[in-house]
């Protein structure tokens, strides 16, 4: 009974919620800029100031939507109270003008033309001073959003190696010379492959060995064939072995082109300081701009004055801009890593930078003096614990691209391959004690009719099939002279 009743009271506060949602038209002006709750007697109602920004809050035919409205919703029905939406007038998020007083939804809240602001407001120590925020319930970072066809390079000429790592690669080549040598030595051992070894040529030569190794990598079929089973139990493990081999290389040279993760010559800030491609910038009067204005960093300064010089030019009034100006010209723009994702996630052709610098986090704003600020908080702590806000976050941040992600990339190393090579091992000495098993039966045979030790046939026909041809046939010589 305790255990259901806490489930009970978030149904029936849900149930509130949605009864008394009833949102109106979105826009600019004191009208229709305004999103009103149905009113209810004996709860407070909260002006709320946002802006309009994809994915917190977006305009859906007659109705505001996105992660902050959600995140507005639960707070009410948690809280108890009702509230009215209206957009930001001047678009802004909140800095010092010229004149010395803020803009954008700070100033709202300071001008009391607000109660709160449920945005992705960055808490800073300048807004600090003026009003309050609360716990973050998102947090993120500064990051360097980058269309993908303005920072690749050139392919490496050996870049159809990069799929696997030197010691795969190295692991590689000893499996296929030990393969080939394996083929050279069970041919030899095995009665099947030559009835007379003194006589006649083994087809299966070093050279051919290695021939016929390097004809299965290509999966083209070569001479000479095998005819006994030791054989051919090496020649099916290596085909089998160069058959997963080769889907492997496919599959991650296909992710690594798709990727594009090593092509990313601007991985820093350092980095994008030194090239003089692409011009970089952020949103004006934004907290990102006044990050690099006091940072004391010598590569934040560089920016921050490449910034000021060309302000008309880099600087940018809306999130939207800025990421359409990344798609359509030679732009980078540094911004909130968590939106650039968004983007990244939305438009296939964008990728973010790795590094991100200067971690901080979105909260809800309030005046100095509210009360609201402390149970807000609260709320949103609850709301994590939860697990809300991750849902909130999978929900609006879902992405619409099919992509390797760049940072999941790397070379496949030989831990990824191990039971490959290992089921290569186990098939070669399979092969050799198979090779070994059909000549100590031959030698059984030969011994039984020439009544001889088994043992010294079997190391006879050892030492006949591992002599090499050139050598035997002058001793063979020799001791048909001494016969004479």
């Amino acid at each position: 009974m305790a255990k259901g009743l806490p489930f009970t009271i978030r149904v029936v506060t849900a149930l509130l919620l949605l009864r008394e949602s009833s949102q109106a038209g979105a826009g600019r002006n004191d009208d229709a800029g305004v999103d009103s709750r149905g009113q209810t007697e004996g709860l407070p109602t909260l002006t709320v100031t946002t802006i309009l920004e994809d994915p917190y809050v977006m305009v859906r035919g007659a109705e505001l939507e996105g992660y902050c409205m959600d995140l507005l919703g639960a707070l009410a029905g948690m809280l108890r109270f009702q509230y009215r939406v209206k957009v930001v007038g001047d678009g802004q998020y909140g800095a010092v003008s010229a004149g010395g007083n803020w803009t954008g939804m700070i100033g709202e809240i300071l001008r009391k033309e607000a109660d709160i602001a449920v945005a992705p407001l960055t808490v800073t120590s300048a807004r600090e001073e003026v009003v309050s925020f609360t716990t973050p319930f998102l947090q993120t970072g500064i990051g360097i959003l980058l269309r993908k066809d303005t920072v690749s390079q050139e392919m490496s000429f050996f870049h159809f190696l990069s799929p696997f790592s030197k010691e795969t690669w190295t692991g590689l080549l000893f499996a296929y010379l030990l393969t080939c040598c394996c083929l050279f030595l069970v041919a030899r051992l095995s009665p099947c492959e030559w009835n007379e070894p003194k006589n006649e040529e083994n087809h299966f030569t070093f050279l051919n060995s290695l021939w016929f190794g390097a004809g299965a990598l290509a999966l083209q079929g070569v001479t000479p064939r095998p005819q006994a089973l030791s054989v051919r139990v090496v020649a099916v493990v290596w085909w089998l072995f160069t058959l997963a081999l080769l889907a492997a290389y496919i599959a991650n040279f296909t992710a690594l082109l798709s990727s594009g993760s090593e092509q990313l010559p601007i991985q820093t800030f350092e980095d994008l300081v030194k090239q003089r491609n692409l011009e970089f910038g952020t949103l004006e009067g934004s907290s990102t701009f006044y990050f690099f204005k006091n940072s004391k960093n010598p590569i934040h300064q560089m920016i921050y004055e490449y910034m000021e010089k060309r302000r008309e030019h880099v600087l940018v009034k809306t999130y939207q801009e800025a990421v359409q100006r990344v798609m359509d010209s030679n732009y980078a723009f540094i911004g909130e890593s968590i939106s650039q994702d968004l983007a990244a996630a939305r438009h296939c052709n964008l990728i973010r930078a790795p590094e991100v610098i200067g971690a901080r986090g979105f909260g809800i704003a309030t005046t100095q003096a509210s009360p609201w600020t402390k149970p807000l908080s609260i709320a949103v702590l609850k709301l994590r614990e939860l697990g809300d806000l991750d849902y909130l976050r999978n929900k609006w941040w879902e992405s619409s691209c099919l992509r390797q992600s760049r940072d999941r990339w790397s070379p496949l190393e030989p831990p990824a391959l191990g039971g490959l090579f290992l089921a290569l091992g186990v098939g070669l000495a399979l092969g050799v004690l198979a090779a070994l098993a059909e000549l100590s039966n031959s030698s059984r045979l030969t011994a039984g009719h020439a009544k001889k030790s088994c043992c010294s046939v079997f190391i006879e026909e050892i030492c006949t099939r591992l002599r090499i041809k050139e050598k035997a046939r002058p001793s063979q010589e020799t001791s048909g002279k001494a016969n004479a």
